[in-house]
């Protein structure tokens, strides 16, 4: 029993260190290394954020590492929405979100919830903040700097879309103090760019001008593109609004170059408003109308493209949730069929113990009828014996009868014997006793009558037993 027990124990502790390896074995951390590196190849070049989150997932789906496979969902959501492909987007951010769910990973849904978040910050604002105020409750819960930061750096970004200028400006400077804290690149480029947008429409151009500048300077540091591409949107305005329109115009062709390089398609058709300002501006009407036609085509686009995508994104969310409430009913269910599993193992181990015991009970039963067989053979032979001494109890009585008539005899006469010898020697032997009670003997000497006496006693009860004993001797 010992050695049972031993041996469950180090079962578990070998399935225990083989799941503790399964997580940090160098499958894992290679997953985590492509996921990390198309993360951060997000804002120079999504589609290599796309092959990097499909190298992961590859690898994670192989070892069916849940975490890892939700992550490269979100990384591949990533760089289709830099690449304005919402819907494909939408459709890997719920998948991530099913299962970090599903291994109730809340930093993982955190993140999720930060990047659906992005999706509906250009199509329905209030959805946007929803879920940007969900993620930053588990990101301040999780104690996560970064993404706390990234919150209020996306929160910000949808103020500045309902123009609550005001709003916004403090959400880019908390965001930007905590890039600062955390020294994180990426972060502090896109406050600074942001807070300099805000300022240019606050018409603060002077410093709109400064936060770009430093901006673009981080941005190109770090080859950031995208970066690089909306901060020149907006320094091309600053620039067509201080009248410096050869810098405008070289600013503007060096951004649309970058949105070009990351495939931006909305930047480019921002481009196309900033050239028409450009070009009015420069009383260059000719050209300036070419880009006005091309910003009035593709605004109708965009607003189908949009409004399509509002309904798309509306569409994943809704299967995502019909998808959610099946999974629910399929828990139920499954924690139904679990209780019946449960409830008719219960049924079968009492059933087997019920058996277990009936079989035990008939085992007994037959023991005991073989043990009340063996006892009434026995009585039998007992009953056989006592009727050959039944044969012979006259002669046995009244040879006893005749013994016990001598031994009253004898006992009679022992009595009075008895009252008369052994009386004597006591008395002395009292006497004695007193005497060396009141010290009126020496010691010596009352030990040798003590034994005097003694041998007296002795010596008339072997008498006694001798007469009593001896059938031939009548007396005393």
């Amino acid at each position: 029993m010992r050695n049972y027990y031993l041996f469950i124990v180090t079962f578990f502790l070998f399935i225990h260190t083989c799941f503790s390896q399964k997580l940090n074995r160098p499958d894992s951390l290679e997953i985590a290394r492509l996921n990390r590196l198309g993360y951060e190849a997000r804002l120079t070049d999504p589609e290599l954020t796309i092959d990097y989150g499909t190298k992961a997932f590859d690898l994670a789906s192989k070892f069916d590492y849940k975490d890892g496979i939700a992550e490269s969902h979100r990384v591949i959501g990533i760089g289709n929405y830099y690449l304005g492909k919402n819907d494909i987007a939408i459709s890997q951010y719920l998948k991530s979100l099913t299962l970090f769910k599903e291994t109730k990973n809340l930093h993982g849904q955190a993140k999720v919830y930060n990047n659906i978040g992005n999706l509906y910050r250009e199509v329905d604002y209030e959805k946007g903040l929803q879920f940007f105020r969900e993620a930053l409750i588990l990101a301040r819960h999780l104690n996560i700097p970064d993404l706390i930061a990234g919150c209020y750096l996306n929160t910000g970004i949808i103020y500045y879309r309902k123009k609550q200028y005001n709003i916004a400006l403090k959400n880019f400077e908390q965001s930007y103090i905590l890039f600062q804290k955390l020294n994180n690149p990426i972060g502090i480029t896109q406050s600074l760019q942001n807070r300099g947008v805000i300022y240019f429409k606050l018409n603060q151009i002077s410093k709109a001008e400064e936060l770009l500048l430093e901006a673009n300077k981080k941005a190109k540091e770090n080859e950031l593109n995208n970066t690089i591409a909306s901060t020149n949107l907006t320094l091309t305005s600053v620039y067509i609004q201080q009248n410096k329109f050869e810098k405008a115009e070289e600013t503007r062709d060096e951004g649309l170059a970058y949105a070009r390089l990351v495939k931006d398609n909305k930047l480019e058709q921002d481009y196309n408003y900033t050239s028409y300002e450009l070009e009015n501006k420069r009383k260059r009407y000719q050209q300036a109308l070419y880009y006005l036609r091309e910003v009035y085509k593709i605004d109708s686009m965009s607003f189908r493209s949009q409004v399509s995508e509002k309904i798309g994104l509306l569409q994943e969310q809704y299967t995502y949730r019909e998808k959610e409430r099946e999974n629910q009913l399929i828990i139920e269910r499954q924690k139904t069929s679990k209780i019946l599993y449960w409830a008719t193992t219960i049924v079968l181990i009492l059933s087997i113990v019920v058996i277990i015991l009936l079989v035990m009970s008939v085992r007994k039963k037959s023991k005991t009828n073989k043990q009340l067989q063996a006892l009434n053979d026995e009585i039998s032979l007992q009953k056989e014996n006592l009727d050959r001494i039944n044969h012979n109890l006259e002669e046995i009585i009244a040879d006893r009868t005749k013994d016990l008539q001598i031994k009253n005899k004898k006992l009679s006469a022992y009595s009075s014997h008895l009252s008369h010898q052994i009386r004597s020697p006591i008395a002395t032997m009292k006497g004695l006793m007193l005497l060396e009670q009141e010290n009126l003997i020496e010691e010596e000497e009352f030990v040798k009558e003590i034994g005097k006496c003694v041998n007296e006693i002795d010596d008339k009860i072997l008498n006694i037993n001798e007469t009593l004993h001896n059938p031939d001797d009548q007396g005393f």
